[in-house]
Formats: structure tokens, C-alpha cells, sequence
């Protein structure tokens, strides 16, 4: 892993994993898997090539689960924080969590994704781009 390598970790500190900058991508995602996987109004993820994410412990501690038909996502089977989300629409990329970070990646969030899909009592206060229709990506 090079220098600019930043640490990440589930909460209870069984996984550690870095990645490997630059990043790809950083979103809100307003979805309702990550709603209901996180329990919150949404889930602020990063991408990053599949090369450039290095599980460093605990990854006997991954579980898997199919979210969906086309994607994954793991979690450390001895606290439950959800880590990874993997799609078969781009099986080279990994998204993580920005909260699972120990510093600061290379980019703030850049847009709002499944705006449609929002929860009715969360309010999009900022001026990003919204993206959402049958895709969650298309431009508001």
C-alpha cells in the first residue's frame, strides 16, 4: 500500500482495511437498502478500485450478503457494521462507507443519489447535484 493509504475499521476493531487514494467517487445514496441497512436517512460512500482496497485484519470476521440480484454487501459478522458494497454493474469497484474511515479521503461528497427514494422526514439541505428516476443516477 502506498503513502497514500488511508485506515478504516468496522466498531468493534475486528476488520482493518486501507485504501489506496484517489478515490473514485464520493455520494450520499438516499436508497432504501442503505437506509434500512444503515438504520439511517442515508449512507455517504466512496469508491475505489478493487486493487486498491487492502483488508488488513479480521477478514475471517466478512460476511457476505446478497442485498440484491445484482450486488453484495459484506459486514463484520461480530458487530454488524456493514463495510463493503460490490455490484455486478461495476465488478472492478468497491464502495465504503465514509463513516468507517479513520482520516479523511481525498474528496468531500460530490452528489446525492436515489433522491426519489429519500426518506420523507430527512430535508436535502445543501446545494449538491440530486440525482435520481429508475436509475437513482439521472440528473434532477
Amino acid at each position: 500500500m502506498s503513502d497514500s493509504a488511508v485506515e478504516g475499521a468496522c466498531l468493534c476493531g475486528a476488520v482493518r482495511f486501507a485504501v489506496t487514494l484517489p478515490t473514485s467517487f464520493c455520494a450520499h445514496c438516499h436508497c432504501t437498502m442503505c437506509q434500512r441497512n444503515h438504520g439511517a436517512a442515508f449512507v455517504t460512500w466512496f469508491g475505489v478500485e478493487r486493487s486498491q482496497l487492502e483488508v488488513r485484519e479480521g477478514g475471517a470476521q466478512l460476511v457476505r450478503y446478497a442485498s440484491s440480484e445484482h450486488g453484495s454487501r459484506s459486514f463484520c459478522a461480530r458487530c454488524g457494521t456493514s463495510l463493503f458494497c460490490e455490484n455486478d454493474s461495476h465488478p472492478e469497484r468497491v464502495d465504503i462507507p465514509l463513516a468507517n474511515m479513520t482520516a479523511p479521503i481525498d474528496r468531500m461528497p460530490q452528489f446525492h443519489v436515489f433522491v426519489d427514494s429519500r426518506a420523507e422526514w430527512n430535508e436535502i439541505a445543501d446545494s449538491l447535484p440530486r440525482l435520481g428516476g429508475e436509475s437513482g443516477i439521472e440528473p434532477k
